[in-house]
């Protein structure tokens, strides 16, 4: 029996939904991502970003053209700002969502020999550069509720990224650059409570 569901992301089976990639402009996302760049999904709570993201990643996934993960770094909220602790928590969760949804165990069998040899402030750019090389395919890697990281750890978090795009990448010079270079996608005002 379908229902309507108002707590967390839908399941397709169980939920009467709108298509969640219906609901955004699909081809911009998908442009961004060809172009190897980032996008950050604006929206009020309960619209559907979580849906949206797992939409997005089994899509992504089913091409056969990028290796997608979701990643919900909720989990290092307790840490703030024990930058370490955030890292394990956050490299954990990554590491279990690729073994889940990928099948792919690199980030588990490697992260906690990295986070013990760099620091909290390096760790997470140093599996996720690692685990690109290895990839056959590009990562794209989903990342939801870092708003609930706080202090040094989410700046270390958001520091890490951004050394690891400009490195892969070699397109950012200035935060002006980062905004320039990525997108803002915002869930439809109709959808906003």
């Amino acid at each position: 029996m379908r229902f309507f569901n108002t707590a967390g992301p839908i399941k397709p089976e169980d939920h009467y939904h709108i298509s969640p990639l219906e609901r955004v402009d699909r081809d911009e996302i998908f442009g961004l991502i060809g172009m190897k760049r980032y996008f950050v999904l604006h929206a009020p709570r309960q619209t559907g970003k979580t849906s949206m993201l797992f939409a997005l990643r089994d899509e992504l996934n089913a091409t056969g053209q990028y290796r997608a993960v979701y990643v919900n770094v909720e989990t290092a909220q307790p840490a703030r700002e024990d930058v370490y602790s955030a890292m394990q928590a956050n490299l954990s969760q990554l590491a279990s969502e690729a073994k889940l949804e990928l099948e792919d165990s690199f980030v588990d069998e490697t992260w906690p020999q990295i986070l013990k040899n760099s620091s909290g402030y390096d760790a997470l750019r140093e599996v996720l550069q690692r685990w690109s090389a290895a990839s056959p395919v590009p990562l794209v890697l989903m990342i939801d509720e870092i708003d609930a990281m706080v202090g040094d750890s989410l700046i270390s978090v958001l520091r890490q990224l951004r050394a690891g795009y400009a490195r892969a990448f070699r397109a950012l010079s200035s935060e002006r650059d980062a905004v320039r270079n990525s997108g803002c996608v915002r869930l439809p005002d109709t959808l906003k409570r």
